[in-house]
């Protein structure tokens, strides 16, 4: 939450002060000075004109408005220009080509000013975002503010904020302006509200415009990231892994998993993998004596020795571990058997008790659908040795003889997605594959390691993975999506 840098003294007043900045609007200038005018909140509406030459001034005067030149051509220079005419400490800027206002609208922005419970509100509205806000504003927020990357329309003109608060602040003077001022008052440490005003309408805009838009968009935000500090390599590699831990997350993989009847989990290491990832790592390293003191050790609970791995290679770049997951070789007939898979609607994923920044890189490689991992941290791009273990590993009700168990993250999944067992389909090869091989409707065990493995599974394949596909589950899989 931004601290509070402008605490007020209670209420800022009953009043507000409405500000539209104005350039040639002279098809919808009137009805947004009506509807500020019919607000009982709204003692002042002031019109600040860009030098319009098709009526715009005019007709705001004899809407009720009261109208100023500006001093300089720009939206910024009109938003100041509108503050040091107005009255109250409450302000709120509209666009002057708005349409379709909610009948409430300044209520709903004006409120938390009014009963001091935020300094800046910034509006929020159900039209889809503009291609601007999507493609530069929301990436580039990501990137160096994401703090401030939850705002649904960062680049809105419709803002309500202390009169005291915004005369402290630099106005971009061109369609930087919107985002400059977000990211000015979150480094201010002012109170920051959002607040949804259903649905506006706004005019379209040229390609070209929009080009324009989302350079001086870009030019505001980068500014304002090199004066704090952040746009230098480290703070952009930080977030970096910031987003990477965020995207690798059991929730939100799944949020945006296609939604789908059927569901394949395979282990990564000797199942599309033909090798173990781990032994690969500890070679290239020459960390192959201290792996094995801890690799398959039954002493520690499978927790603690993931964890006393993940120390092993603290200080190893990040590259290398990509590079290796890049480079091992893939079991014959990995791509064919994910691929055939998913063409029977099936969405797979990779699930093991490796590093997550692996198991992405393989379920690339196989075109899987997503994977699920443990989290190794990086920090300027070296392993730090610290790792988050796979939420989705762990469940209060799940595997009752191990506390981490790939079964969990099946009933993890069977909850958030609804798919039956029924209609799951797992491949391992491991002793720590066996609980969700017994837990799903059809289980393989492709060239098991050892018996326990061979009994827990339905099916036994053996040299090509793209066995699977000529099982007869996914023959009858493959009739019934022909039938549909």
């Amino acid at each position: 939450m931004i601290q509070k840098l402008f605490p007020g003294d209670g209420a800022v007043g009953a009043k507000v002060s409405v500000i539209v900045p104005v350039l040639n609007e002279s098809q919808t200038i009137s009805s947004v000075v009506e509807f500020a005018r019919r607000s009982s909140l709204v003692d002042e509406v002031i019109v600040v004109d860009d030098g319009s030459i098709d009526g715009t001034p005019e007709l705001a005067r004899a809407a009720g408005a009261q109208v100023v030149t500006s001093t300089m051509l720009g939206k910024g220079a009109s938003m100041e220009d509108g503050l040091r005419v107005a009255n109250n400490e409450a302000l709120l800027y509209l666009d002057g080509d708005l349409q379709g206002l909610v009948p409430d609208l300044i209520e709903r922005m004006a409120r938390p000013i009014l009963e001091n419970q935020a300094d800046f509100v910034k509006s929020k509205f159900t039209r889809a975002a503009g291609r601007v806000t999507v493609l530069t504003a929301k990436p580039l927020l990501r990137t160096y503010f994401p703090e401030l990357a939850h705002f649904e329309q960062p680049l809105s003109g419709i803002i309500a904020g202390r009169r005291s608060l915004l005369q402290a602040l630099r106005f971009e003077n061109d369609y930087g302006v919107d985002i400059g001022l977000l990211i000015d008052v979150a480094l201010a440490k002012a109170r920051i509200a959002e607040v949804d005003i259903g649905h506006i309408e706004h005019d379209s805009q040229s390609l070209e415009l929009l080009g324009e838009m989302a350079t001086q968009v870009a030019r505001a935000l980068l500014d304002r990231a090199t004066r704090c500090g952040r746009h230098r390599v480290a703070y952009v590699t930080e977030i970096k892994e910031g987003e990477r831990l965020r995207r690798a997350h059991p929730e939100f993989v799944l949020e945006r998993l296609p939604p789908a009847e059927k569901l394949a989990l395979f282990d990564m290491d000797g199942v599309l993998l033909n090798g173990r990832f781990i032994r690969e790592l500890a070679d290239a390293t020459g960390k192959t004596t201290e792996l094995s003191e801890w690799l398959d050790n039954a002493s520690v609970s499978p927790g603690e020795r993931t964890r006393r791995i993940a120390r092993i290679f603290a200080g190893v770049p990040c590259e290398l571990f990509e590079t290796i997951a890049r480079t091992m070789p893939l079991v014959p007939g990995a791509v064919e058997a994910v691929v055939g898979l998913r063409k029977l609607g099936y969405r797979v994923g990779v699930v093991t008790d490796s590093f997550q920044i692996v198991a992405e890189t393989v379920r690339r490689r196989v075109f899987a659908d997503f994977s699920l991992a443990n989290l190794m941290r990086f920090t300027r791009g070296k392993a730090s040795g610290n790792i988050t273990l796979c939420p989705a590993m762990i469940h209060p009700q799940g595997c009752q003889e191990h506390e981490i168990c790939k079964v969990n993250v099946l009933r993890y999944i069977m909850e958030r997605t609804g798919i039956g067992a029924e209609n799951v389909l797992a491949v391992g090869d491991g002793e720590n594959d066996v609980c969700l091989l017994r837990a799903v409707g059809t289980s393989v065990a492709f060239e098991p390691k050892t018996p326990a493995v061979r009994a827990a599974a339905q099916n036994v394949i053996r040299k090509t993975l793209a066995q699977i596909l000529s099982l007869p589950a996914m023959l009858r899989a493959g009739s019934d999506c022909a039938a549909a």
